[in-house]
């Protein structure tokens, strides 16, 4: 087999320095390091290239919306007892994910795609060519451009469980980074997957994150969550999911995949083994690769490996939210509204310094909480970002450092300062511990104030709950969390001279 089309991994420049320059770059992106430029200066063979994350290498300047999306387009693998598969017996018989209602029948399985924004380079002339009857045959010019964020929309006709309803739209949002090779005819362009996010339940926390690397197979396979149908990434497309490996990025609050959702109940905060079925071979669904692809070794090797016939499904455009409008069923329509109806956003310029941040960008609108304190006395108290609008993930145990501040006392004359360590942001019941300082003030009796100031820790436990699906909620209109914390607070430093509770309820994740 000619070695510029194998996707199985091999060790890091395997291949020797003319490798090394293309891996540094797309590592580069992933840790943030942009020291790698975009432009590759590659002696032949520069084709030869076996890191899986490049899914795609020619000599085309320009490529379709379409084609683009069949590159870096998904495996989705079922639960064995999917609902909507429950009378199916044949690979062939797979029929989900669907088109939507107010489309035309595939009489198979659709995806729909979405390249959401295109960043371009420094280059003059046009990032893409729209073609207005047409959105897939747009085309994109490779030339011009560094990087897309191409999303994928799954429709099934209902789901099961907690909060079930009819219609159902996940989604799986990807990262590509544009590769040029200027002295490599063969092989001038590339693409390259560089991060993969799969959504599950509409909370930012519980998103399943993959920073790809050379380990990652590719076509990438995404689990399907029985009956609730949530994505969960699997890095190496083996149907198990394994936390830290097919996610890696905040892994605490991760939802990977838990099929035993489906029958309305919580068993517990964290990911445990249990909550995932073994998927079966033949309960997949492929995506329609391009004849060029560097993925369709892996393909091949499934279908030879298992003997089956697999179905591929139909890559559509994301609709426009006008034609969800024009359908008889108004209910449909908060599922297909997912927002950039007028899709791509064109970046007039991405640099190689703003592209490592576009690699790892992450927006929490649940950062910042807010709830009513009371230990001695009563109080407010807020809860935000250890750097006030970035997230601070602690590396060894996964959990989160965040500030905490809170006034209490008559006239809340009262100041508390602390920094929370918390195991997760969004587990129904988790620890917490806290350490910092409390000023106290207190009438002196001659018409000033004492005031002093102590070593405070604090520790106990928060429960938290998503008031979506409850009979409150209205309230997630403000914030999807409400919760209460309960701990222990502890005054003093060599040693404590004053113990008490604490009770918080409010707001937020934290």
């Amino acid at each position: 087999m000619d070695s510029r089309h194998r996707n199985g991994a091999r060790p890091l420049c395997h291949r020797g320095r003319h490798w090394c320059s293309l891996l540094a770059t797309i590592v580069s992106l992933i840790a943030g390091q942009a020291t790698a430029q975009i432009d590759l200066d590659r002696d032949d063979p520069c084709c030869d290239v076996d890191d899986p994350r490049v899914v795609w290498l020619g000599d085309t300047p320009s490529l379709t919306f379409v084609e683009i999306a069949a590159h870096v387009a998904p495996i989705l693998w079922f639960s064995p007892d999917e609902p909507l598969l429950r009378d199916l017996r044949t690979p062939e018989q797979i029929d989900i994910p669907m088109a939507f209602p107010f489309q035309d029948d595939a009489g198979g399985p659709v995806v729909y795609y979405r390249v959401r924004e295109v960043a371009r380079g420094a280059e003059t002339g046009p990032a893409v060519t729209p073609v207005p009857d047409d959105r897939g045959a747009t085309a994109v010019h490779l030339d011009r451009v560094t990087a897309l964020d191409i999303d994928f929309f799954f429709y099934y006709p209902s789901e099961e469980g907690l909060g079930g309803h009819v219609h159902d739209v996940e989604a799986l949002e990807i990262k590509v980074v544009v590769l040029r090779q200027p002295r490599c005819d063969e092989c001038r362009y590339g693409l390259a997957v560089v991060h993969a996010n799969a959504l599950a339940h509409g909370l930012s926390w519980y998103d399943n994150t993959l920073e790809t690397d050379e380990y990652t197979v590719f076509p990438l396979t995404i689990l399907v969550e029985e009956g609730k149908h949530a994505s969960c990434t699997d890095k190496n497309g083996d149907g198990y999911y394994t936390p830290g490996y097919d996610v890696n990025k905040r892994v605490n609050d991760a939802w990977g995949v838990r099929d035993v959702m489906r029958t309305g109940a919580l068993f517990t905060g964290g990911f445990e083994s249990w909550l995932a079925k073994v998927r079966r071979p033949h309960d997949r669904v492929l995506p329609p690769l391009p004849v060029d692809s560097r993925a369709r070794p892996i393909v091949e090797a499934i279908e030879r490996e298992t003997g089956l016939d697999y179905p591929r499904y139909e890559l559509r455009p994301y609709p426009r939210l006008a034609d969800a409008h024009a359908h008889d069923d108004p209910g449909i329509i908060r599922f297909v509204d997912k927002g950039h109806d007028d899709w791509p956003t064109v970046d007039q310029e991405l640099a190689i310094e703003d592209l490592a941040g576009w690699a790892s960008i992450e927006d929490f609108t649940e950062s910042f909480s807010v709830a009513a304190r009371f230990d001695d006395d009563f109080g407010v108290s807020a809860v935000f970002p250890l750097l006030i609008l970035r997230n601070v993930n602690e590396p060894l145990s996964g959990g989160w450092l965040v500030n905490r501040i809170y006034l209490k006392d008559e006239g809340f004359r009262d100041f508390g300062y602390n920094v929370i360590y918390t195991s997760s942001a969004s587990r129904w019941i988790d620890g917490y511990f806290s350490a910092g300082l409390e000023v106290d003030r207190e009438p002196d009796g001659m018409g000033g104030e004492t005031k002093r100031t102590s070593f405070t820790t604090e520790t106990g436990f928060k429960l938290r709950g998503n008031v979506a699906h409850s009979p409150v909620s209205f309230l997630s209109k403000l914030t999807h969390f409400w919760g209460v914390r309960v701990g222990v607070r502890y005054k003093g430093y060599k040693q404590f001279n004053e113990i008490g509770y604490v009770v918080e309820v409010g707001a937020g994740s934290f």
